[in-house]
């Protein structure tokens, strides 16, 4: 069983709902990591452990077995370890482009033990993941994966691209999220079943996923996010809370954010927070996870299946109110 001290309060109602089955099976996923990342030389499992031992919301796994259901079985289990692998491997490899000194509180890999093994671990997680799916012959899962997995690329080079420019656009900030974040989501209802309404949920669910995170940068606090408050900011990473803040307060495009230092940046966390654009995005999330959750009752779903999903969905909400 997984034991729910693991695991953040708002997933805890999934596994309380769903007792019978999805605690042993994320227990199971837990299992596969650790020895997905055993044995291939001492730094590099070292460095692999530290990133697994950070802990994390398992949310990707988590849509992975639900869409697939309690029947899913060993397919299931290994494809929600596979997508848990990419997403620790695109951690790792966003610390060491961000230079980042924390991540969940703890001290980064890029950290600890320099960047070159931080590449080295990032390309292990990577590496695992797919070796799981092809050794098991399933192609379909490996097919998905890529494609996210291109994605994911292409959004972070989007990111880098966009840094520190004040005139990014809605819509621009917008696609760059949904290659970067809610890809993923989409990939795991996907590797669960093959249904074009779980992908639609996904990919909403991702998306006000990443609105609410960028939520929680300008609001903090570091004790709670694990980062400094304004480290988006500080990175030069234009988000939605700030073009919606710039909106309302055009002054805010005459800010240098490549000038920015600790306190100066949460100066303008207070400054967004001040311009309701924060109440603003929030009810851009809530509009999303709305939505993708209008998606669940278009698939051919039993109610329960339907409730778990839901409650996922909520969870991404409560993690950030």
């Amino acid at each position: 069983m997984t034991r729910h001290s693991a695991v953040p309060p708002p997933v805890t109602a999934v596994l309380d709902a769903s007792s019978r089955w999805l605690p042993a099976r994320l227990g199971e996923v837990e299992e596969r990591l650790r020895q997905a990342l055993a044995g291939h030389g001492e730094p590099l499992a070292e460095d692999a452990a530290a990133t697994l031992a950070a802990g994390g919301k398992r949310l990707r796994p988590m849509l992975v077995l639900l869409c697939a259901g309690e029947a899913g079985g060993e397919a299931a289990v290994r494809a929600a370890t596979a997508i848990e692998l990419v997403h620790m491997a695109t951690l790792v490899h966003d610390d060491v482009l961000d230079e980042a000194p924390l991540r969940r509180g703890q001290p980064t890999v890029a950290a600890t033990s320099g960047r070159d093994r931080a590449v080295a671990t990032g390309d292990l997680l990577f590496s695992r993941a797919f070796g799981l799916l092809s050794a098991a012959g399933d192609g379909r899962s490996v097919q998905l994966l890529a494609e996210a997995s291109v994605a994911l690329a292409r959004g972070e080079l989007a990111q880098r691209h966009d840094a520190f420019d004040l005139g990014v656009s809605e819509q621009r900030y917008l696609a760059r999220c949904r290659l970067k974040t809610a890809t993923l989501f989409e990939c795991a209802c996907l590797l669960g079943r093959d249904d074009e309404h779980l992908r639609r949920f996904g990919a909403e669910v991702g998306l006000a996923f990443q609105l609410l995170d960028d939520v929680l940068d300008v609001t903090g606090p570091p004790e709670r996010t694990g980062k400094a408050r304004g480290t988006d900011l500080l990175d030069g990473t234009v988000t939605l809370p700030l073009i919606e803040a710039a909106a309302a307060d055009p002054g805010l495009r005459e800010a240098d954010l490549r000038q920015l230092d600790e306190a100066s940046a949460e100066a303008l966390c207070e400054r967004i927070a001040a311009s309701g654009a924060l109440e603003r995005v929030r009810a851009r999330a809530l509009e999303m996870v709305a939505e993708g959750k209008r998606e669940l009752e278009r698939t051919g779903f039993e109610p329960e299946q339907r409730q778990l999903l839901g409650l996922v969905a909520d969870g991404v909400v409560q993690r950030y109110s």
